[in-house]
């Protein structure tokens, strides 16, 4: 705890001494009030916009550094009382190249393949937290927080805006605005200042992006960098009340006695949720939900689960969960809101308070959702009783980049419960070198039940877990160095920790060699990395020593080469698991991307406790038929063999056909088909020869916006094995509609 403690205090006093570095000067644009009323069609032919300013876009920053762009485009800006409105004109040499598909909000993989605009709002000014909108030539959208502490893009933001796009003989035109009430920003009579930049993505054969200003490659603060707009006065982000009412109606089928047996219909059942969203002040926004709607409707993408050792993550989907989920990341995952699976009711509180940044949720969860990690596993419980759930944190900022946070995190019913508090910091050491911290100390109880079924200690018992990370990143340089130790007894039960008695040493120092124009390469990198991680009995249990090259080049390619020596304790045996990783992703017109990923080595068969050797591949490709179909295709391979003998094979194919009819509607079918095959004698226990399963779900998705939506859907699972064909086990049938109402 000593050493600890003189950390801390050593990362205080750096923080306290850091010495500011100047910056060029931002260019200030005056916004003035719109002179017309603004219609959003995407025809840029209003009065108001003849006397607002110009802003143009004349740099390249990727793949030139900061050349002149190739195409020119001009944004234009003017507000009233209630919106900022924004217009481009993207010119465009060949206006049939422009790539444009039609596709629901925020399908950002798909949407960045595409032309596009964007607009980033640093609405405070502090460089610390920015709105992002984007928007293509049809007009769909893509919003955005975008955190510079973290690095973090969460797409999973909404704001409820509009947008129109057109194409013309010369370019395409864009228009948007952006109501006030769905940003924050300080309520002052005087005039707004905002940091603000204006990008433009053009894709052809490299993905050409431009900026309203330049980026310097040796700062890795990109809000940093903005230029700035004022005038913005006599405006209110407004402390306004929005409800969402939703009703989801389900019924779901199964077998009464699977493989035979009829397909029982169940019964239908309907629940009607309410979300209250009501802004406190201007920046702080409560939301409280009574039996609230935190269905998802997208399927998870399936993962190969066939020799693993540790739980496997899925992302969090669900919105109410999702808004302001960066005030709660912190370098070990102590809130994972996932474990939130059947909430009766649930409050949020979100927003920023001074100078710091408060985030707070509480939720009655019907299930208890656990997990129980160790150094060598991890093993998941879902148990059928009543916990309550609360996180609370706060991060303030310090100096002009820096923050230093607190967090709690806690999960408690019956005899059980959970509880992690900790500090963690952040600090910018000027424009290249930032460090970071975190310590936090849990206590946990489980129930005689649950430690009885687990091997776990049924008193309470504490843990401990502190971060250390230092990051310096500039033009050429990426030096990264970190310590990680986890103790025996640290649970994060409101978070993701599915491994623990681990320290860990990690480190990684990478060279980038930047093409110029006409080069076989826009950007060529290599690095070593390596790590070492022992137990707290001083045990290694993993180690690596990684080689590796990437080559960003033509036609938006991607080319990976890594080769790995590795070891890993299991078992009480050390093996050695040298393996080469190798990707090739290509997007070479418009709406069509192709890429395959090989892995060959050497691994650990855990289930036999055996050296092995193993071959991952997976190819992949996205297609684009028109505006209107989208086709998304991917397959993993794995195979397992020892001693010269097959063990098993796996495959697991994923598809999912998109028809999107407009901006606001598509229709959407999902595959994913899972077969392992394995070989009874390659094991030293009774296996079945064969497993197959065929997932399905079908959806119409209507949205007038981000809230008000319909989603009519069915699921169905098909299983089989050896002895029986793909068979029907159950099926499932839904009805989801919420509506934004704002007061």
């Amino acid at each position: 705890m000593i050493k600890r403690t003189a950390i801390f205090a050593a990362l205080i006093a750096v923080a306290a001494a850091l010495a500011s570095q100047e910056e060029p000067p931002a260019i200030r644009t005056e916004v003035a009030p719109a002179t017309s009323a603004i219609r959003i069609d995407g025809v840029i032919d209003e009065e108001a916009w003849k006397n607002g300013p110009v802003i143009t876009l004349p740099t390249e920053w990727y793949p030139g550094d900061n050349t002149p762009a190739p195409v020119d485009t001009d944004c234009l800006l003017t507000y009233d009382r209630h919106n900022l409105y924004i217009a481009f004109r993207c010119h465009d040499p060949e206006p049939r190249k422009i790539r444009a598909h039609l596709m629901d909000r925020d399908a950002i993989d798909t949407f960045v393949m595409d032309d596009h605009v964007s607009v980033m709002l640093d609405t405070f000014n502090d460089e610390r937290r920015a709105f992002q909108f984007r928007v293509n030539p049809l007009g769909v959208q893509a919003d955005a927080n975008y955190s510079e502490q973290d690095g973090y893009e969460d797409f999973s933001w909404d704001a409820i805006w509009s947008s129109a796009g057109r194409i013309t003989a010369l370019g395409y035109e864009v228009e948007i605005a952006i109501p006030f009430h769905q940003l924050r920003f300080r309520r002052t009579a005087g005039k707004q200042t905002w940091g603000f930049s204006a990008g433009r993505s053009w894709p052809r054969g490299d993905r050409h992006r431009m900026d309203s200003q330049p980026r310097d490659r040796d700062n890795n603060c990109v809000l940093c960098q903005f230029n700035k707009i004022t005038g913005l006065e006599n405006i209110s982000p407004g402390s306004n009340i929005e409800l969402d009412p939703t009703l989801t109606v389900q019924r779901s089928d199964a077998h009464s006695d699977f493989p035979g047996g009829a397909m029982t219909a169940g019964t239908i059942q309907a629940e009607p949720g309410l979300t209250v969203k009501w802004g406190i002040t201007p920046n702080l926004i409560l939301n409280a939900a009574v039996n609230p709607d935190f269905s998802q409707i997208e399927a998870d993408a399936a993962q190969l689960d066939v020799n693993t050792r540790y739980a496997l993550y899925y992302p969090e989907k669900r919105p109410f969960f999702l808004e302001g989920a960066d005030i709660f990341l912190t370098p070990f995952e102590a809130v994972f809101t996932r474990t939130v699976a059947d909430p009766l009711w649930g409050v949020k509180l979100t927003g920023k308070v001074g100078r710091g940044v408060l985030g707070f949720f509480a939720a009655q969860d019907r299930i208890n959702n656990l997990i129980i990690p160790s150094n060598q596993g991890s093993e998941a419980a879902s148990l059928d009783e009543d916990v309550f759930a609360g996180v609370l944190r706060y991060r303030r900022d310090i100096g002009n980049s820096s923050t230093l946070g607190i967090l709690y995190a806690g999960r408690s019913g019956g005899d059980y419960y959970n509880h992690v508090g900790g500090i963690d910091g952040f600090f910018r050491l000027g424009k290249r070198d930032q460090v970071r911290f975190q310590y936090v100390r849990s206590e946990t109880r489980y129930s005689e039940v649950t430690a009885s079924a687990y091997g776990q200690d049924d008193a309470a018992f504490p843990g401990d877990a502190f971060y250390a990370e230092y990051v310096h990143q500039s033009r050429n340089w990426f030096i990264y160095g970190a310590y990680i130790d986890k103790g025996k007894g640290f649970r994060a039960d409101s978070g993701f920790v599915s491994r623990v008695d681990t320290r860990m040493f990690d480190s990684q120092i990478q060279y980038n060699f930047w093409g110029k124009s006409g080069s076989a390469y826009n950007r060529l990198s290599f690095w070593l990395r390596a790590y070492r991680t022992c137990d707290h009995d001083g045990l290694l249990t993993d180690s690596r020593i990684a080689l590796g090259g990437v080559c960003e080049g033509p036609l938006q390619s991607t080319a990976t080469l890594i080769a790995r020596a590795n070891r890993e304790h299991f078992a009480g045996i050390l093996y050695n698991i040298d393996d080469l990783y190798a990707e090739v992703y290509v997007k070479p017109f418009s709406g069509f991307s192709l890429g395959v990923y090989v892995n060959p080595g050497h691994a650990v068969d855990y289930a036999n406790e055996r050296p092995a050797k193993r071959l991952l591949f997976g190819p992949y490709l996205e297609a684009g038929i028109g505006r209107h179909l989208n086709l998304n295709l991917n397959h993993s391979l794995e195979r397992l063999s020892s001693e010269g003998r097959l063990t098993y094979t796996a495959n697991l194919l994923q598809a999912k056909l998109i028809y999107t009819f407009s901006v606001r509607a598509f229709a959407r079918a999902i595959l994913q088909y899972r077969d392992v095959d394995r070989v009874p004698e390659s094991y030293a226990f009774k296996v079945e020869r064969a497993s197959r399963s065929l997932f399905s779900q079908l959806l119409f998705s209507y949205k007038i916006n981000a809230r008000t939506v319909l989603f009519l859907g069915y699921s169905g699972q098909l299983q089989g094995n050896q002895d029986i064909d793909l068979t029907r086990s159950n099926r499932a049938f839904f009805l989801k509609m919420g509506y934004a109402l704002g007061i």
